[in-house]
């Protein structure tokens, strides 16, 4: 069975590493997963070639059990789909594609990936939290947040009129949506929890004001800890990476792929920390 990972750029993707240890640890000896570099424009194509032919015999090795999708695919991937989880459709992405009988259903494990990594780190549920940036990630922090019982957040953006997508999730979610900019960060920082969902290296002009928070979510991984991770480190607060997010989501996604509740977290994580240390290392 194949799998796989597409996105743009992709280079950099821990998931063929996370998804092949769990394979190896299965026992799976007949899975593979590789990385597809996969834009917006190519995506409907690849899809439509990766998607298996309903009523087909099977293909053995070479069948498509399902794909992870990063940016910035997770949005536009949903017109394409036969079938959208409930969660998916609400936070306006799917991050996994699993192929079912010749159908290609959609579902999203960044909001799971998103509630285990701040369960992991010991955050009890937040009264109050602020959330940097408005992409498809900040949509799925809103879903994660609203199943941890917070129905009213504040949203920092660059740009309030880039936000209407993530608006209108906080609206499906029944999450009460406070739009602000980057400059107003200074009146948010005694929330409970702050997450930036922002590229990295970008909210490195916020540590200095981000140090006091009592816990911070940064989904940058690589290179970490981040400078506002770091900050808020040395000031006693609790700090939670990327990679625990990315962990979690990557064994609900083999769970959906493969069809087996066992995935060998503890096997993925070790995989994940050896390369990443790898790429420190290079």
């Amino acid at each position: 069975m194949r799998a796989a990972v597409l996105g743009s750029p992709i280079g950099h993707s821990l998931s063929p590493c996370l998804h092949r240890a769990a394979y190896h640890a299965m026992g799976l000896d007949g899975w593979s997963y590789e990385a597809f570099e996969c834009d917006e424009e190519r995506l409907p194509g690849l899809l439509e070639q990766l998607r298996p032919v309903r009523g087909a015999p099977g293909a053995g090795d070479d069948a498509w059990a399902g794909l992870s999708l990063t940016m910035p695919l997770k949005r536009a991937v949903l017109p394409l789909l036969d079938t959208v989880s409930t969660l998916a459709v609400d936070v306006g992405g799917a991050n996994t594609v699993v192929f079912r009988d010749g159908r290609a259903h959609g579902d999203n494990t960044d909001v799971h990936g998103i509630e285990r990594a701040l369960a992991e780190a010991g955050v009890p549920a937040p009264r109050s939290a602020a959330v940097l940036g408005g992409g498809a990630t900040a949509a799925s922090a809103l879903a994660a947040l609203r199943n941890l019982g917070l129905h009213s957040v504040t949203l920092l953006v660059r740009d309030p009129a880039r936000a209407g997508e993530t608006v209108g999730v906080a609206e499906r979610l029944g999450v009460a949506l406070e739009v602000e900019t980057f400059d107003k960060l200074d009146l948010f920082t005694r929330a409970d929890l702050v997450v930036s969902t922002l590229p990295g290296g970008a909210a490195d002009a916020f540590a200095e004001q981000l140090a006091e928070v009592p816990a911070l979510f940064d989904v940058v991984y690589a290179p970490w800890p981040t400078r506002a991770a770091a900050a808020v480190r040395a000031a006693g607060g609790i700090v939670i990476g990327g990679f625990e997010m990315l962990l979690h989501q990557a064994v609900r996604q083999v769970q959906l792929m493969t069809g087996s509740a066992g995935v060998p977290i503890e096997a993925m994580r070790a995989a994940g920390e050896a390369e990443l240390r790898r790429r420190s290392a290079g």
